[in-house]
């Protein structure tokens, strides 16, 4: 979950039978600048908790779980949620150096945050997918995209984030280190019985490369270049200002997604204490943009489309009736609720 056991090299370093281990490279600075940036954890964990919980607000009281583009944005509220609830103890954990909360919760965290994690790139990325559908092919994809159809979709993205939290699951445990005196948990760097470490290491590497990096850039770029081709060659009034939405979208998620997901690619390929040194301070600084993204991501996804702002003035009017006079609110917007997305919701 940090960087900071993997700046260490272990050899085949084990609590039973210690052999003499490979000097450690020095870490305090790395592990300074974690414990600083990560007091950010707890603003972004209560910012995503109210921010989420205002979707889901919104969702249930004006729309219906019955719509496509509702079921997707509910999973991933939850498991943005799911990720984000991990971070006040990773936030604790960079800050006292040391794992607190025993070997349970280790597992726990570890299998939590990774689970959340993958499952927000592959929902927003499925949430990609279905505007693409809703906007290119609305006439035949209308056939297509019903309830039954996101929620199978639904299972299958979290059926494959639970698959690739196996690794994590088995490799993540507690441990101390005789040279420090620290409780760590994170991956053992050892050998484990039964286990081929080294297998298990590539094949999540290969994982999380293909699947949670280059196939979500892909799809997204395609999308989004069909989205914006399709709405720039319809006679629709707000187009401009709705490619500029696509524009954000695509370019804060290259911004935010694109340069943690290489340095952690990087960093697990090892090196010299240099080259350790420069990769633990990319990720700290990467891990902390991509985090924000996945802030704001419930956002990038209901309160662009102007039903969602809608919905939300309704509700500042309603609970402030001062604002009614600054705030104007359009009462048909829940009339016009549809299963399909169109450009103008962007």
């Amino acid at each position: 979950m940090t960087a900071t056991a993997n700046d260490y090299d272990y050899g085949d370093y084990n609590e039973t039978s210690p052999v003499t281990p490979i000097t450690p490279c020095p870490t305090d600075s790395v592990n300074n600048l974690g414990a600083h940036l990560s007091t950010l954890y707890y603003f972004m964990f209560l910012f995503n908790l109210f921010g989420n919980g205002l979707v889901l607000v919104i969702i249930h009281r004006f729309e219906k779980l019955t719509t496509v583009t509702n079921i997707l944005l509910l999973n991933l509220v939850f498991s943005s949620l799911i990720f984000m609830s991990s971070l006040p103890f990773i936030a604790v954990y960079m800050q006292l150096s040391t794992w607190i909360f025993g070997k349970v919760m280790c597992k726990i965290v570890g299998s939590v945050y990774y689970l959340g994690f993958y499952s927000s790139v592959l929902f927003l990325t499925l949430l990609t997918f279905d505007r693409h559908l809703a906007v290119v092919y609305s006439l035949s994809a209308s056939r297509v995209r019903n309830r039954g159809y996101a929620l199978m979709s639904c299972a299958v993205v979290w059926l494959i984030s639970s698959l690739a939290c196996i690794k994590p699951m088995i490799l993540h445990n507690t441990f101390i280190h005789f040279i420090d005196n620290k409780t760590y948990c994170q991956e053992y760097p050892g050998d484990l019985p039964y286990v081929n470490v080294e297998q298990l290491r590539t094949s999540g590497f290969y994982l999380q490369l293909f699947l949670f990096l280059i196939f979500p850039l892909v799809v997204i770029i395609y999308c989004y270049t069909r989205i914006a081709i399709t709405v720039l060659s319809s006679r629709i009034v707000t187009k401009f200002k709705t490619v500029r939405l696509i524009f954000i979208i695509v370019l804060s998620f290259f911004i935010c997604w694109t340069p943690f997901n290489i340095v952690t690619l990087l960093h697990d390929e090892g090196g010299s204490c240099d080259h350790l040194q420069k990769m633990g301070y990319a990720l700290h600084v990467t891990r902390n943009i991509a985090y924000i993204y996945f802030c704001f991501s419930p956002f990038l996804y209901t309160f662009v489309g102007r039903k969602f702002q809608n919905y939300f003035r309704q509700m500042l009017v309603k609970r402030f009736p001062g604002l009614k006079g600054h705030i104007s609110v359009s009462q048909n917007s829940r009339t016009n609720m549809s299963t399909k997305s169109t450009p103008n919701e962007f």
